[in-house]
């Protein structure tokens, strides 16, 4: 009897170390992080620093086509900004959902466009950093201190009100939501960047290398709508949070 829990105690702890896939490990005192996430993140952020740079260095009254797709890709953002939080309040929080898009779109994008697979690493592979859930829920509670920090920056302690409107009987229900609100986002997200590189993945073990092409540009919007999707609840919740109890 003593043996049999002891063998079952050992098979819990071999269950709760299984992990989706390998990963390149990195030790940075006692914590163990994702190398080929950190990898592609400074390989996107440098490349949308570099574009960023590059559209903004010598602008002129009558734009190139540079510089006219840099100006339509910020009225896009503008426009998602202004759309969610309001015309008085969004300059302030476009930088953030701006970040936030570009990023997504970028290390979706990465994942979408580059071969990896061609690149060899001591462990694991190169792919997408969004479909590491750490990457996910790291965006997503950065989207829930950006709610709370815009709440209570606007209406003091009375933010908190929300919680009891328009009835106390809610205040369990109006709690919950800030828990699922973030879990919502990241598995939203992660589910869907990992699902499709997993379908790319076994399409392109079965068939040759043309069929999967149009699982790929398929792969290819769907990964700029669930940035979209992020970005646009992002700001919704922040525009939420900015109305609130002096408001209503």
């Amino acid at each position: 009897m003593f043996q049999q829990d002891i063998d079952n105690l050992s098979s819990s702890f071999v269950i709760s170390s299984v992990e989706v896939g390998k990963h390149l490990y990195w030790k940075i005192g006692s914590y163990d992080i994702h190398g080929q996430v950190f990898i592609v993140s400074w390989i996107v952020i440098f490349i949308l620093i570099t574009l960023s740079f590059a559209g903004t260095r010598n602008l002129q009254r009558i734009p190139g086509k540079f510089q006219n797709f840099m100006e339509f890709i910020l009225e896009f953002l503008q426009d998602i900004a202004k759309n969610q939080i309001g015309e008085h309040e969004y300059r302030f929080w476009l930088p953030y959902i701006s970040t936030i898009f570009l990023f997504i779109l970028g290390s979706n994008w990465a994942g979408a466009l580059i071969p990896w697979k061609l690149i060899n690493l001591p462990e694991g592979e190169l792919a997408a950093p969004t479909n590491d859930i750490n990457t996910t829920v790291a965006l997503s509670l950065l989207t829930s201190l950006a709610y709370f920090y815009a709440g209570l920056s606007k209406n003091g302690l009375g933010y908190f009100l929300r919680y009891i409107e328009p009835t106390p009987v809610l205040l369990p229900i109006n709690v919950l939501e800030d828990f699922t609100k973030p879990l919502s986002l990241s598995f939203r997200l992660f589910g869907n960047i990992l699902a499709d590189e997993l379908v790319v993945s076994v399409f392109t073990l079965l068939v040759p290398i043309f069929i999967p092409l149009p699982v790929m540009i398929l792969g290819f919007f769907a990964s700029s709508i669930q940035a979209l999707i992020f970005s646009t609840l992002s700001a919704a919740y922040i525009g939420e949070a900015l109305e609130g109890h002096g408001d209503h």
